[in-house]
């Protein structure tokens, strides 16, 4: 349904080498990401090689799920989804 909010997390576990492909992803669907968080763990001496993303997204199914199966086909890539229905 076009109201319920799907949030996407992506898991990426070696943020040096995967950013540059799951960045592509992101921007080839980014008029349907309402909101982007990024997580990870950061200090001056110290930049994790993990992290999370999490997803706000707009569209209907076919648009989500289309980015998502995009992002699993990407080597150490994990992705979650939450629905919350109206």
């Amino acid at each position: 349904m076009v109201n319920d909010h799907v949030i996407l997390g992506i898991h990426v576990t070696d943020r040096l080498q995967r950013a540059s492909e799951v960045q592509r992803i992101f921007t080839e669907y980014g008029c349907h990401i309402k909101t982007r968080l990024g997580l990870h763990e950061v200090s001056p001496d110290f930049c994790s090689p993990q992290g999370v993303v999490l997803l706000e997204m707009v569209g209907g199914p076919e648009v989500w799920q289309g980015m998502k199966a995009q992002l699993q086909g990407i080597e150490g890539i994990d992705v979650q989804e939450m629905i919350f229905r109206h």
